[in-house]
């Protein structure tokens, strides 16, 4: 089932994969941000409730799934690593962290921001704001302990376990509303049969989200390329390449 994974396991293949992806990942990107964006800040109508204050959903929803998906992302590819031993799902799982700690920061600021005005206050020690910050203390945490070793393998591994044990805060953040007596609202898309946002007000939020989800790819791969660069740069098909590369730039 997973045999098609299995030449990308090597790192100029998979390099070759990222070449390939990068552009159409940016090109649908932009096209799905430009849209979801100005549709959800422009046309969207108001809610009857907070008004025009409801448009940062549009950032803070998309930032805030995403923050969790690109961690459970990172830690499969740190479990492929373990496993299988593979040098290029630790590269994986570094390209995407640093990624996944910037969503979540836009997550927590736009959700202060989206707060000082309906609960009072910047921010609140309510579970699923507490178990966010956990989760950028967590992406922090993979990261310095990956640069701490000079060896990438083992650095790799570390941090991958790292990635592995910090799993547990996700369900923590999903259902902490459902858990706790907290002032954070409850779902809003992720109740598939019956979501509590209107269509016009749904389906910008929808593409938003499809937008954040390939900018991280996106970004991903080029920092994915990036990394292959750096750990493979006395291998023969890199020296290849860069030959190739001022070759193109002379002409």
């Amino acid at each position: 089932m997973w045999k098609w994974l299995h030449p990308y396991a090597k790192p100029e293949r998979a390099y070759q994969l990222c070449t390939t992806l990068t552009p159409w990942f940016w090109g649908t990107a932009v096209v799905c941000l430009v849209i979801g964006t100005v549709w959800g800040l422009a046309f969207a109508p108001q809610d009857y409730q907070q008004g025009d204050s409801f448009r940062i959903i549009y950032i803070h929803v998309p930032s805030a799934m995403l923050s969790m998906s690109t961690y459970v992302a990172m830690a499969i590819a740190a479990l492929v690593g373990i496993i299988w031993q593979w040098r290029t799902a630790y590269m994986t799982m570094i390209a995407m962290a640093p990624i996944g700690a910037t969503m979540t920061f836009i997550a927590l600021v736009t959700g202060a921001a989206w707060g000082k005005p309906m609960w009072g206050a910047w921010w609140v020690w309510d579970a699923r704001l507490t178990s966010e910050l956990i989760l950028l203390f967590l992406y922090f945490g993979v990261i310095a302990l990956y640069s701490a070793f000079e060896d990438k393998q083992q650095a790799g591994k570390a941090a991958g376990v790292m990635a592995l044990v910090g799993v547990v805060n996700i369900p923590i953040i999903h259902y902490s509303v459902e858990w706790w007596n907290t002032l954070h609202q409850g779902a809003t898309i992720t109740k598939l049969d019956k979501p509590s946002i209107a269509p016009e007000m749904l389906w910008p939020l929808l593409i938003n989200l499809l937008g954040f989800a390939l900018f991280i790819a996106a970004v991903t791969t080029m920092r994915l390329r990036n990394e292959i660069i750096r750990r493979e740069i006395h291998r023969p098909w890199v020296q290849s390449l860069a030959e190739q590369k001022e070759k193109e730039h002379a002409i």
